[in-house]
This record gives structure tokens, sequence and C-alpha cells, in this order.
């Protein structure tokens, strides 16, 4: 019988680690860590869960995404750190200064024609891109944001344009400007806190997209919702860009293909889970209040040429060109 040395041993275990380290590799997958403020009862969460279904199916499973909702990795305003930090791989950015044009116009006063919303949104993103790729960062997702960001108020048949002192939450600074244009106090509050803040008397009237207010409960604390369609909002969800260039181009194409589909995929469930919310808010009491095609007219006339010059400053001259022209081409 052969002797076993211990150089053989040590030989031995070379090998097999080696051929471990291989194995490993071979089966390796980048796990991308997606942050979102949506909850798991907000109709978004099962976008993102389809998401991450087709990036497994079309990367092979190479790549993996995990999501972690209701703000559980980073508050409303952190994404950028975040991403930067390495906490959060996929994010929503707010209202950055890092991201000047992207700031002054993912919420822009426009009234929006739905009816291309996916090639708005990604045209949008396209003008964005750059900015956002020397600040780090790549757009990936397109929020369905835009098609339901809308005012709420402890009484019913308020008018937008006499706030009278109201203190109403804001999601930014362009909704700040309106409130104050109309005579109101904006108060920012983030989404995980409005209800409280609500309950307990803070605000008057709430700013909010309709699928967050209806998945936060908040129609029970203030019923009375005036829906105006006065902002195209594209609150994106957008990738540390050392990872995504990381990727290979096949999976990078893969990501980008996937959260397209996805985008396509939610939008008629997510008008479905808005309405039926709508809907069912009325029945247990709550209010709709649509405003004249001419008192949205009005109230945007009052706001968007002191906009203008924030848009331009945000974004330059030629991009606040190309943006403006592109909300022109889809406004109603």
């Amino acid at each position: 019988m052969q002797k076993t040395t211990a150089s053989t041993v040590l030989r031995y275990s070379l090998v097999a680690g080696a051929a471990a380290v291989m194995a490993t590799t071979a089966h390796a997958q980048t796990t991308l860590r997606l942050s979102t403020y949506v909850n798991e009862v907000d109709v978004r969460y099962e976008g993102f869960k389809k998401f991450a279904e087709l990036v497994n199916t079309k990367t092979s499973g190479r790549v993996k995404v995990e999501i972690f909702g209701s703000s559980t990795l980073h508050g409303w305003s952190e994404g950028v750190d975040a991403m930067q930090g390495g906490v959060a791989d996929i994010s929503w950015v707010s209202a950055d200064k890092r991201l000047p044009c992207y700031r002054v116009t993912s919420l822009y006063p426009m009234a929006v024609d739905m009816k291309k919303q996916i090639e708005l949104d990604a045209a949008y993103a396209v003008l964005i891109a750059p900015e956002a790729n020397k600040a780090g960062l790549v757009p990936l997702i397109n929020s369905n944001y835009s098609y339901d960001q809308e005012w709420w108020f402890k009484n019913p048949n308020t008018d937008l344009a006499k706030l009278n002192g109201k203190l109403v939450r804001s999601i930014g600074p362009m909704v700040s400007m309106m409130i104050e244009t109309w005579g109101g106090k904006p108060v920012f509050i983030a989404p995980k806190e409005v209800f409280q803040s609500a309950e307990r008397g803070v605000v008057d009237g709430i700013n909010m997209g309709v699928a967050t207010y209806s998945a936060w409960k908040l129609w029970g604390v203030m019923p009375h919702m005036v829906q105006s369609n006065l902002f195209y909002g594209n609150i994106q969800y957008m990738m540390n860009k050392r990872k995504f260039d990381a990727l290979s181009p096949t999976d990078q194409k893969a990501l980008q293909a996937a959260a397209t589909e996805s985008e396509v995929w939610l939008k008629p469930r997510y008008e479905a889970w808005v309405d039926a919310s709508i809907a069912d808010a009325v029945k247990q009491g709550g209010t709709v209040t649509k405003i004249t095609a001419e008192k949205r007219k009005a109230l945007l006339d009052s706001v968007v040429g002191k906009w203008t010059s924030e848009v331009d400053a945000g974004c330059g001259p030629e991009l606040a060109g190309k943006v403006r022209a592109l909300f022109k081409q889809n406004s109603l």
C-alpha cells in the first residue's frame, strides 16, 4: 500500500481547492439589491417581482434581484447616497441636486396624454441618461408615477387655487412652488410618515400618488380627493453604474429588456388597481372632485412660467428645450 505523505495531502488539498473555486465561479450570481418605497400591498411591488423574474430568466440565473420594500434600506431622499455607498444597487431617485435637470423635470407641471406613456418615459430616460451617468448612475426602470399624482384634503371641494394658508404635504421643489403659488404652505413628509402626520393634524392636505396613498391606507384619514391631472412624473429607478458596467454586455441588455418588459406588463394592471382603489375609497365615504379642462389650464398657466427659469438653470438651454419639446408632444 502506498503511504500518504504530508506533501501528497497538501497536493490533493490544493487540487480540491482549485476545483471548488472553479465550480463556484461557474455558478456565481450577481445579486442586485433593489430598494423601493412601495409596500407589498401596492401593485407596483408585483411589477418589481415580475422584473426580478424576467432578469433571472433572461440571464439564465446569472443575475438575481432582491427586493426591499417600504423604504427598509434608506429614506425617501437618500437614493443616490444609498447606491453610491453600496447600500442599494437599484433605487428610486428623488429630486437630488446632483442631478439638476432630473431634479426639475422628473415631476413637471403639465397635463399628460397617457396614450404613449411607455414611449414618453423611455424618451425622457434617454435625455436624462448623460447626467445620471456623470453621477455614477444608469436609468433603468421608468415608474408609472405620472398616472396618479393627486391631492387630498380633510374637507370636500377644496379649490386648489385658493389654499388659504393650508399646510400641504409636498414631494419636492416643483410641488412646493405650486402650493406656495396657490396660497398654501408646503411641508415635506416621507411616505411612511404621512399617515401619522395626517392623523395628528400636522398637514391639512396631501400631494401624493394614488397608488402610494391607497397602499398606505390614507383614505381613512383624509378622504376627499381633487383629481386634477397636473403632472408628468417619472421618479425613475436607477442603478449603480459600476455595478451595471461590471455585467457582461449580454446581461446588461437582458437587464434593460427585463425593465422595459416589466413596465409594459405592469401598466394595465397598475391602472386597473388604481381605479379599483379609488372606487373602493368612494364606497367607504371618500369623494373625488374632478376639475374642468379650463380650471386645469388656469392652474398650469399660473406655475409653468415660474418653473421655466428653474428648468433652464437645471438643464441648460439645449437640454431644457429638448425636454420641453418632448413634453409638448405628449400633452393634452
